[in-house]
């Protein structure tokens, strides 16, 4: 199955929408900001940077409050630099790229206050020049060319890379799975193994072209600490048991449930390392994997609440679409499915404090 026409995140501001739900991301995003600065600060500080423009692009932008929050700190950093080598601020072209079914329509109309508020921030709602910034949106597969040779300057994307252009081809004897578990044929293994390989290969080589030489890219991607895939790091297997309780009685089509396989694919460091080596148009300048609670609401107050509920939320917001295209289900049984997932996600839980394992790397392109 193509995903280009079937994934994005659920759009608009309901209560399953991903812009209500997206708070697993920002503290990710968040989590990783010393290091995108660093990564912009260095760019501004060498000798291929014009230093009259700088243009970025996050990959797989989404919509709702995180779609901006990277763009908000990118421009602080940049402004706060040519401040401090007495320069002016250069003109920013950001470029927000998602699949064509993302809800732009909620991003281009939070631009214009945007815009002004970070003027005002910054202390310069009237000032000569004015702050330049120019926000467009890119709607478009990432594992495709989406840029013109040697046009940017500083590539962003986080939580993204882990999805697949495609579900693999080969899963057919992944029944009862809807991802990779210990239970999956070796087959299996390889089959998405292999489309890792070949998209991140494909990202690498147009991103590749599309940024001057020097260029730098940021990526988050959700990942795996060990070589071997482990269950306990992988919340899809409470999803696969929520949708095979439902099979088993009658309420989703079990034909349907065999033959639906998540288009995603969680690397290892090694299996990132390897790709970006084999593909060899990037320096790799830092590279880490690190950790965060399954709970999202951790250590916010009065929000903590029931851990497995919001995470449900979060994946709702995620996987609702797909789930949709594949099963066909109306809503009720669709709000069943999260509901016995959020169950099995309180329950483990209560048991182990799991976490979802992150690898950020920083890339330069070579000369």
């Amino acid at each position: 199955m193509e995903m280009a026409n079937v994934l994005h995140m659920n759009g608009g501001l309901e209560d399953t929408s991903y812009a209500m739900n997206s708070l697993l991301q920002r503290k990710g995003i968040s989590r990783t900001l010393p290091i995108t600065k660093e990564t912009v600060v260095k760019l501004m500080r060498s000798s291929s940077f014009p230093k009259g423009r700088l243009v970025m692009a996050d990959l797989g932008c989404a919509s709702g409050p995180n779609t901006l929050l990277l763009v908000s700190e990118v421009i602080k950093a940049v402004h706060k630099l040519s401040r401090e080598l007495g320069q002016e601020c250069p003109e920013l072209q950001v470029f927000l790229n998602d699949l064509p079914g993302n809800d732009f329509n909620n991003v281009f109309t939070s631009i214009q206050g945007f815009k002004e508020n970070m003027k005002k921030e910054m202390g310069e709602p009237n000032s000569e020049p004015p702050l330049m910034i120019s926000i467009v949106g890119v709607p478009g597969s990432f594992y495709d060319r989406l840029f013109l040779t040697d046009s940017l300057h500083f590539i962003h994307s986080s939580y993204s890379l882990h999805w697949r252009s495609r579900v693999p081809q080969g899963l057919e004897e992944n029944k009862g799975n809807i991802y990779l578990t210990s239970s999956s044929p070796p087959g299996v293994l390889e089959a998405y193994c292999k489309q890792f390989q070949t998209d991140f290969s494909s990202f690498l080589k147009f991103r590749s072209q599309e940024l001057v030489t020097g260029g730098r890219m940021v990526l988050t991607i959700p990942a795996r600490r060990g070589e071997q895939h482990s269950e306990k790091e992988c919340c899809y297997l409470l999803m696969s048991m929520a949708l095979n309780q439902m099979a088993t009685e009658g309420l989703i089509d079990q034909q349907k449930l065999d033959s639906f396989n998540l288009p995603l694919y969680m690397p290892s460091a090694m299996e990132v390392e390897t790709e970006v080596r084999k593909q060899g148009s990037f320096a790799i300048e830092h590279l880490e994997l690190w950790d965060m609670d399954w709970n999202v609401y951790e250590g916010e107050a009065n929000l903590a609440g029931d851990g497995g509920y919001n995470l449900s939320k979060c994946m709702e917001a995620v996987f609702d679409p797909v789930i949709a295209h594949h099963f066909h289900l109306s809503r009720e049984i669709t709000d069943e499915v999260f509901k016995r997932y959020a169950l099995l996600l309180s329950d483990w839980m209560a048991k182990v404090s799991p976490a979802f394992v992150s690898l950020t790397v920083s890339l330069t392109k070579r000369h």
